[in-house]
């Protein structure tokens, strides 16, 4: 069994080792919150999966190309409500704790799956359906901020430091894995169901197991132990207003406890916001490779290649199963090399590779297949090492309230649009912006990298210090 040294935050004294390990509790704590991170993504991804038959459903059909682009706009408008989701479930975690959130988020997420799953139609009640379908992404995205923020903290704060990298990879797992499941079950009903009974109700399915799913994840999710180093944070926080309040605190510790103020004070004011506009430019790139590749590159081969929808979504889904599994082994590799090496083999590999990935899809299904995979494998370089990156570029006490800024903030902006302004290019005949915005943001993720230093085995007790 792993034991790594970590020094708590303990205002007015000296840092004491203290011994983290990698207890059952803490195993059993990871498996709950990146199982949860699964169904998540499971049922945001199933939205993106069915949109073209969602399309059909909940918006007129006179313009299919309309209400295909109203369908990807409105899973834009749930990612443009992750960073508010993001900041005040980021705030409540760094005040009640990370287990609270993770709870209260699959709750909203499993009753908004429902409703969609139960939605009546554009032809049943007009516009209203529209509205509502949106009402509930909008439920959705606002849960999914605070539960993607979370997850990164809490399961950074959780793992051995010396595997930060490794264990963090997890959940990028549980995101792609989500994204894997949603496919299969989608290439499962397209297979099994006639096209006119997937559009009649078909691909309603996902999103009712979806909030069958979040029950068994709740339990999961009851059990958690609460983050060591969030409990060390909140002991000293306590113990700093405990001597406050009855005056019996030395002159030492005083001065110890203005000290550590001012190194949150410091970070806060000066650092904090060139920490979140580095971590938005850093996720900018990986996000919109993600979703051009997970959420869009089969709407592509359907809708523009005639590619058949159940070939597309088994094409998707295999590739993305091989890719996750290569998540621990970048995550483990960044523990070794660091993290920047790591962003860099992806940032460089999707510049390179992603004109030609482009250009190879036609209706063979085996081309979706190969550049899906050399895509999403790269984009597993990146993601692997998303929770241990971020969460060591800010303090515990403002952990996930700046990561649910800076990550959600860039997924919303750059991945979330990323469907749909892949679609608007097409409609105006520009197929090469496709690759060149992937590309552009890449070099941005480049540069933002390049800025950020090197955290490998750095303590999360201490971030902010110094």
């Amino acid at each position: 069994m792993a034991d790594a040294t970590v020094r708590p935050e303990v205002p007015g004294q000296p840092t004491a080792p203290v011994t983290a390990t990698k207890s059952p509790g803490a195993l059993k704590s990871l498996a709950a919150s990146t199982t949860g991170q699964l169904f998540e993504w499971y049922e945001w991804t199933a939205y993106a999966v069915f949109a073209p038959f969602i399309a059909a459903a909940m918006f007129n059909n006179d313009n299919p190309v309309s209400a295909l682009l109203a369908t990807l706009a409105v899973f834009a408008v749930g990612f443009l409500m992750r960073p508010l989701g993001g900041i005040v479930f980021g705030r409540i975690a760094d005040v009640k704790g990370r287990k609270h959130v993770l709870i209260v988020t699959m709750l909203m997420m499993a009753a908004a799956s429902l409703l969609i799953g139960l939605l009546p139609t554009y032809g049943t009640i007009g516009v209203f359906a529209s509205a509502l379908l949106l009402l509930c992404r909008m439920v959705q995205g606002f849960a999914h901020g605070g539960e993607s923020a979370t997850a990164y903290s809490y399961v950074a704060e959780i793992a051995p430091p010396h595997r930060r990298g490794m264990w963090g990879s997890l959940v990028f797992v549980a995101i792609m894995g989500g994204t894997v499941i949603a496919y299969g079950i989608g290439g499962g009903i397209t297979e099994l169901l006639s096209e006119s009974a997937v559009g009649s109700w078909g691909w309603r399915v996902p999103f009712l197991l979806g909030a069958v799913f979040a029950l068994f994840v709740l339990y999961l999710r009851s059990g958690m132990e609460e983050s060591e180093v969030f409990d060390t944070a909140e002991a000293a926080d306590n113990a700093a207003a405990g001597g406050a309040a009855t005056g019996s605190t030395t002159a030492a510790t005083g001065a110890g406890s203005e000290a550590d103020s001012a190194v949150v004070t410091t970070f806060s004011r000066g650092r904090l916001a060139r920490a979140i506009a580095l971590v938005v430019t850093m996720v900018s790139g990986i996000t919109v490779a993600h979703y051009t590749w997970s959420s869009y590159a089969s709407t592509f081969a359907i809708t523009q290649r005639d590619m058949d929808s159940g070939s597309a979504f088994w094409m998707i889904f295999a590739s993305q199963l091989i890719a996750l599994c290569t998540l621990p082994l970048w995550g483990l590799l960044s523990d070794h090399i660091g993290r920047r090496p790591v962003i860099f083999i992806f940032a460089v590999g999707t510049i390179v590779t992603t004109p030609f990935l482009m250009g190879m899809i036609d209706d063979r299904p085996w081309t979706l297949f190969v550049a899906s995979l050399i895509a999403m494998t790269l984009v597993a370089a990146a993601g692997s090492i998303l929770s241990s990156f971020m969460s060591e570029a800010f303090p515990t006490k403002m952990r996930t309230a700046g990561i649910g800024f800076a990550y959600s903030l860039s997924v919303a902006v750059f991945g979330g649009s990323a469907p749909y302004l892949n679609a608007q290019f097409i409609q105006w005949d520009l197929y090469w912006l496709i690759s060149a915005y992937i590309i552009v943001l890449c070099v941005c993720t480049i540069i933002a990298t390049a800025i950020m230093k090197e955290t490998r085995g750095d303590n999360l007790h201490t971030v902010g210090r110094g």
